[in-house]
């Protein structure tokens, strides 16, 4: 009978944020929506990871802990840690497009689609993104619908328009002191 991985989480609270954070050994691979329950983080892995039991582990994910909550303080607006991503390849040129997006930029469905060149598969992107397991370090909260709105994310518009206002903010901030 095969073991089970150990997969181990912690959470970050800072200020209005509370996100529950997700690392195997490989990397982080987990970070829910903002003040959402363990059960989101739980009946994740129950559907996309079967077989890794769940481990609270602050020590193990103080560095993602740390990561994260710099950049909700505006204080960081790139992620150095190792990511544990799984998904179909589709999946994976697209979570890879969307973290080439740049800090405090948006840009549309149909824009990460072309530069997948699969300019056709708007809606398959949508999906795609939809099922982003890592909010804010995959930055999906940066896709907006080609009229500039804000559209559908997993952590709730609320959460998707927060993080947008802190990175413009952080930038204009930035620029004052620069």
């Amino acid at each position: 009978m095969k073991e089970k991985q150990h997969v181990y989480w912690s959470k970050v609270i800072l200020q209005e944020w509370s996100l529950h954070l997700a690392a195997t050994a490989k990397g982080l691979c987990f970070v829910g929506s903002q003040n959402g329950p363990f059960a989101e983080l739980s009946n994740w892995f129950a559907r996309r990871r079967p077989g890794h039991v769940l481990v609270q582990d602050h020590e193990q994910l103080a560095p993602y802990v740390a990561e994260i909550s710099e950049y909700l303080q505006g204080a960081r607006q790139q992620f150095s840690l190792a990511l544990d991503l799984e998904g179909t390849p589709f999946q994976l040129s697209v979570w890879d497009a969307l973290c080439r997006i740049p800090y405090g930029q948006t840009t549309t469905y149909s824009e990460i689609a072309a530069h997948i060149k699969k300019p056709a598969a708007v809606r398959a992107v949508g999906a795609a993104i939809g099922a982003n397991p890592l909010l804010l370090t995959v930055p999906c909260h940066r896709v907006v619908s080609k009229d500039g709105s804000l559209t559908g994310y997993r952590g709730g518009l609320d959460m998707k328009t927060a993080l947008i206002a802190l990175e413009k903010g952080s930038l204009a901030r930035g620029m004052q002191h620069g």
